[in-house]
């Protein structure tokens, strides 16, 4: 059983800088795919960029060339660098954690929830002048 927990979120200026990071517990595991979801109120949760346990990144348009995943630990930590942010991307971020290796579905299909079975409680970055 793994628990997952954010932390990092604030609120910034637009064109701001952020980095969440996000710590797992208990019985993690060698093989797993990790990511960041968002969702703003009255909107869809939306997945934002994904990493697996060989490094493999993917990413959601809007974030390209402003977003960067990574980890430390094997896996245990994971992060989420935002650079120039703005403020659509204001939302609760969450982290999202699966034994299995989930790539090769993420490049098919894309970054979405059905993939994850467990979850951090979200960690708010509010963007505004």
């Amino acid at each position: 059983q793994v628990k997952l927990m954010e932390s990092g979120g604030a609120s910034v200026q637009p064109g701001g800088s952020l980095r969440l990071s996000c710590e797992a517990s208990g019985a993690t595991s060698t093989r797993y795919c990790m990511a960041w979801f968002r969702q703003a109120p009255g909107k869809a949760r939306e997945g934002v960029a994904a990493l697996d346990s060989d490094g493999t990144t993917s990413y959601a348009d809007s974030v390209k060339g402003r977003f960067t995943i990574s980890q430390d630990n094997n896996g245990n930590a994971l992060y989420l660098q935002m650079n120039n942010l703005q403020p659509e991307d204001t939302a609760n971020y969450y982290c999202a954690r699966d034994i299995y290796d989930r790539m090769s579905a993420i490049q098919a299909l894309g970054i979405i929830p059905a993939f994850f079975s467990t979850w951090g409680q979200g960690t708010q970055v509010t963007v505004s002048p």
